[in-house]
């Protein structure tokens, strides 16, 4: 049987002398996002853990891409789904997009930890099979907003660490130029009840982070998680002063576009 992720594994996830630094996407305000020359980027610029997001197609590869949306993933080249493609068609359109095999190889060279976000259900099995092939079970943590995802996570591999997103954002509003500046005032309002679901939410998944996003994020909500023996990490992070905000707050870790900025 294999052993299950204890208190000794959990405490990476959790701040030290400092705040854990998380590259989003690798480096995304740096290199196309969520390629192998961000995630070399991120490594570069000494981050704790790289971000990825992970995607199946129609044959049944696990590919590293944010949203089943085409125009987002191939940077404009193409209009369309991501899921029903199979991989020579994607690369296609979107040759630097790395099948998850190829990312954890580059990992695997490295001593970074890993924060996999999963965009689907239904390949727990392949996934933490790749993981352990890599040798990367315990350098890293599984994240989903979709908790029959991560039940399923947990079930095929009991030492990975997993995590709660909240709240989803499936179209990336948060990055759209025109759209992003009224994300922070709607998601606020979904904080309000947060802190009085988080201790059930992370009970009910197991997980031991909670990925939220900066405009849920209290003082209540980080204590409820604390409480819980919970890590709290949130997203996105790119200005200075909302770096400065979240980490008095006491969050473990910062996921941000420009990993530049915890150099500052």
């Amino acid at each position: 049987m294999r052993r299950r992720c204890d208190s000794q594994d959990l405490r990476r996830l959790r701040r030290g002398a400092r705040v854990l630094r998380i590259g989003h996407r690798g480096a995304a305000a740096l290199e196309p996002e969520n390629t192998l020359a961000a995630f070399r980027r991120a490594v570069e610029l000494d981050v704790d853990f790289v971000e990825f997001d992970v995607l199946d197609l129609a044959d049944g590869t696990l590919v590293l891409a944010h949203s089943d949306d085409l125009l987002e993933v191939s940077h404009g080249v193409a209009a369309g789904r991501v899921r029903p493609l199979r991989l020579p068609e994607l690369r296609e359109v979107a040759p630097e997009l790395p099948t998850l095999e190829e990312a954890l190889e580059f990992f695997g060279s490295t001593a970074v930890g890993l924060h996999a976000d999963v965009k689907c259900g239904g390949h727990g099995r392949e996934l933490a099979a790749e993981l352990r092939r890599h040798g990367l079970v315990e350098r890293t943590v599984a994240s989903s907003f979709w908790t029959r995802a991560l039940h399923d996570l947990r079930a095929e591999e009991p030492r990975l660490a997993v995590g709660i997103t909240y709240p989803e954002d499936r179209r990336g509003l948060a990055r759209r130029r025109l759209l992003a500046p009224l994300v922070p005032p709607a998601v606020g309002l979904l904080g309000r009840a947060l802190p009085r679901r988080l201790p059930r939410w992370l009970k009910g998944t197991g997980a031991s982070v909670a990925m939220l996003h900066y405009a849920v994020l209290s003082q209540a909500a980080v204590d409820r998680c604390h409480a819980r023996e919970a890590a709290v990490w949130t997203w996105t992070v790119n200005e200075p002063e909302l770096l400065r905000r979240v980490v008095a707050l006491g969050v473990d870790g910062v996921i941000s576009d420009d990993p530049r900025l915890f150099l500052q």
